[in-house]
């Protein structure tokens, strides 16, 4: 196996800020210090984004604790356009990726493009937006598409249209569409599925309330998270009890940066710490007691025990019946030279 590829973790901000860009600037620094690759968040103006009459969805309603309109809940999310560009520049001082999800359509896509993000990100609400995804993959940017409540035609359909407006730059995330999703829901062996249909890059983003999602997917060759963070789950808004807060996200990053080491390679060989123990731990045939010359060895006169310096065991039946050219003593080593027949291994 080829030295694994760093998992690109990315933070996921969203509407954590709850409309407040002293929020956002403190999502940024609990992301840097956590050791995520990139903070992402979510580019909208309510009107873009929904009609008067869209419903909240029941994880938003139950996250919120009341009901309002979709259009009502998300223009306390928005920010101004001099706040995302403060933003991005704080983004680029702390030297973390700025990501962005165009949320709010074409505009949107045009917004992010000249705040100077590295990638587009698409949330799973618009897997079958095929004209925005067409849109956006001209740009020639790196394309990230979230794949929740679909199935796989609507999935292969998304990387298609992707790849037809001339852009193969993909990464295709597992997601399941609910806050917090339930572990039995994770579904994470669709990656590999995802990575032999599609042949794209692959990963996960994790709606799940831990990190043992996003860890597993990591060591099932995801080579993208993507995870919500709050700076405290109990604070108002649809996301935060979904999300980790600061010092468990960074424990997850720790963990999935471990995890090439314990990876390693796919060739079976002693490593170089086990190679002193080998003979001091494996086993070589010796004398079950004093073997005299001349007599034939048997099961009653020999044993297998500790060094592994002599014969090895796998010769033992091997050995049966040749005759003692000296005379052994217990739990002495019995040597090729010390038999008759001699014996080729």
């Amino acid at each position: 196996m080829n030295k694994r590829q760093r998992v690109f973790v990315i933070a996921e901000a969203g509407v954590n800020h709850n409309g407040k860009l002293s929020l956002a600037l403190k999502l940024v620094d609990a992301a840097s210090r956590a050791g995520a690759d990139a903070v992402k968040f979510q580019d909208f103006k309510a009107e873009e984004v929904v009609t008067s009459a869209g419903k909240m969805a029941g994880y938003q309603k139950r996250n919120i604790g009341q009901e309002k309109s979709q259009l009502e809940m998300l223009r306390a999310f928005e920010l101004t356009p001099k706040e995302w560009r403060k933003l991005a520049a704080y983004c680029r001082e702390k030297k973390i990726t700025f990501l962005s999800t165009p949320h709010g359509g074409f505009a949107s896509v045009h917004r992010v493009h000249k705040l100077g993000v590295s990638a587009f990100k698409f949330g799973s609400g618009d897997l079958t937006n095929i004209p925005l995804l067409e849109y956006a993959a001209r740009f020639k940017r790196p394309m990230i598409i979230s794949t929740g409540m679909a199935v796989m035609k609507e999935v292969e359909r998304a990387v298609k249209a992707i790849r037809k407006a001339g852009n193969n730059k993909i990464t295709v995330l597992q997601c399941t569409t609910d806050y917090p999703s339930k572990p039995e829901e994770a579904n994470l062996r669709v990656m590999n599925v995802f990575r032999k249909k599609l042949k794209t890059a692959v990963g996960y983003s994790d709606h799940t309330s831990d990190i043992f999602a996003s860890v597993l997917a990591s060591c099932l060759g995801a080579e993208m998270i993507e995870k919500h963070l709050t700076l405290d789950k109990n604070l108002p808004g649809p996301d935060h009890k979904a999300s980790l807060e600061p010092d468990k996200f960074q424990e997850m990053v720790s963990l999935i940066r471990a995890i090439p080491a314990f990876m390693g390679s796919a060739v079976k060989k002693p490593s170089k710490s086990e190679l002193a123990y080998r003979p001091l731990v494996r086993k070589s045939i010796v004398a079950a007691r004093d073997i005299k010359k001349g007599e034939k060895l048997s099961r009653e006169n020999l044993a297998i025990k500790r060094p592994g310096t002599g014969i090895r065991p796998e010769y033992f039946y091997k050995i049966m019946g040749a005759e003692a050219l000296r005379n052994i003593e217990t739990d002495s080593p019995v040597k090729l030279s010390d038999i008759w027949p001699r014996k080729k291994f």
